[in-house]
């Protein structure tokens, strides 16, 4: 039995777009591209932190790829990045967490432990849904890949 052959069409590929298997499943067929979302909780409440000030930038980047404030669900109302704009590569997103303590009531020391939370991480899929909560408090957070 013959295996079937791969053909690698040039026409097809552009340095600056998402990789081909982000746009094409394992059946050849084109499948959605993938999005970058965030949840934040605020532990030392128990409730989802609303407000806060979120900020995506390239690994190296100066300029915001993406600048949102999380609803009362603690989520950003669309994805930080989504479709070709997504791209395999590093990012880092900043929260502005010492401002939405303050909102809350909180007294924080001056200056206060954590004024913003950096979370670094790479996406290595661009056709996923990648998925960074934030679990935090005055003193303390921790992150993980969602789903």
């Amino acid at each position: 039995m013959l295996e079937p052959t791969v053909r690698f069409d040039k026409a097809l590929y552009k340095p600056n777009r998402p990789a081909a298997s982000s746009r094409f499943g394992k059946t050849g067929k084109k499948r959605a591209l993938g999005k970058l979302t965030t949840h934040i909780l605020d532990t030392a409440h128990g409730v989802p932190a609303a407000g806060v000030a979120v900020r995506l930038y390239a690994a190296e980047g100066q300029t915001p790829l993406a600048e949102m404030l999380t609803n009362a669900d603690g989520r950003c109302a669309r994805p930080l990045l989504e479709g070709v704009g997504l791209r395999v590569g590093a990012y880092r997103l900043d929260f502005a967490i010492a401002d939405y303590f303050r909102a809350q009531g909180v007294k924080l020391p001056d200056p206060p432990f954590l004024d913003h939370v950096t979370i670094a991480f790479a996406i290595a899929d661009a056709g996923a849904h990648t998925h960074v909560p934030l679990l935090v408090s005055p003193f303390g957070y921790t992150t993980y890949r969602g789903s």
